[in-house]
């Protein structure tokens, strides 16, 4: 395929200064892509730089998100699943216990604090049975959000399962139903519900466009002010 060097240059994104390499080929669209070296924009041997960053705007929520979120993630040391850790879940934090058993996570939910306890076999693997755990429960905590917000708009309750995609909290697919991602369970409820109605207005129209907005607004009114909080959150998740 026939390419030239890369590019590099800037732009403004929601009052922030934006590098990127740009990256033009024979491929016929426009493309991004994030990952350690930062922003990579791909682009057609023909296409226009007013052209490019007009696609690049176009994107700008989703880059300065993943940007924001990557360099978060940088700076925030993997987290050891040990006797006495915490973790943030469904606004609260939780402490673990390391046990013994017959490679089960058991959930305690009374006392002066909520504990995760992972009671391993011998040799067991207590991130593998932690992580287990834990889309267990978000599996089970999305379902039944995704019921109460399919009741409220009066629509079937479509399947629900979990996803691990790199750029989106979650999707709706008229084949597959909706996929959450399993690492919001992290968050306060009123986050979750807010992608939980994102997801689920799709049901009603599936696009973005104003009337989409009227849907989510009547399923969760201060959807603008979640978005912003579930930015903010997402870049400080623990790293598992």
């Amino acid at each position: 395929m026939t390419a030239t060097p890369a590019e590099a240059r800037e732009i403004v994104l929601d009052g922030q200064r934006v590098s990127y390499s740009l990256r033009r080929s024979a491929r016929k669209t426009l493309g991004l892509r994030i990952d350690h070296r930062g922003l990579t924009v791909g682009a057609p041997l023909r296409a226009g730089l007013p052209d490019v960053e007009s696609f690049i705007r176009s994107h700008a929520r989703w880059i300065t998100d993943k940007l924001a979120t990557r360099s978060a993630a940088a700076d925030v040391p993997r987290f050891e699943p040990r006797d006495g850790a915490t973790l943030p879940l469904l606004g609260d934090v939780w402490r673990l216990q390391i046990g013994r058993g017959n490679n089960r996570v058991v959930w305690h939910e009374t006392g002066p604090a909520p504990v995760i306890e992972l009671a391993l076999r011998a040799g067991g693997d207590a991130r593998q049975l932690m992580l287990r755990g834990l889309q267990e429960r978000a599996l089970a905590v999305f379902r039944h959000r995704v019921e109460e917000f399919c009741l409220r708009l009066g629509r079937p309750v479509p399947a629900v399962g979990l996803s691990s995609a790199r750029t989106r909290w979650g999707s709706c697919s008229v084949r597959s139903g909706i996929r959450l991602h399993w690492r919001l369970i992290h968050l306060p409820l009123s986050l979750i519900d807010y992608v939980v109605a994102h997801e689920v207005a799709h049901l009603v129209e599936m696009n973005h466009s104003p009337r989409f907005w009227s849907v989510v607004a009547s399923l969760y009114p201060e959807h603008v002010a979640a978005r912003q909080a579930l930015r903010k959150a997402g870049a400080a998740l623990p790293a598992l």
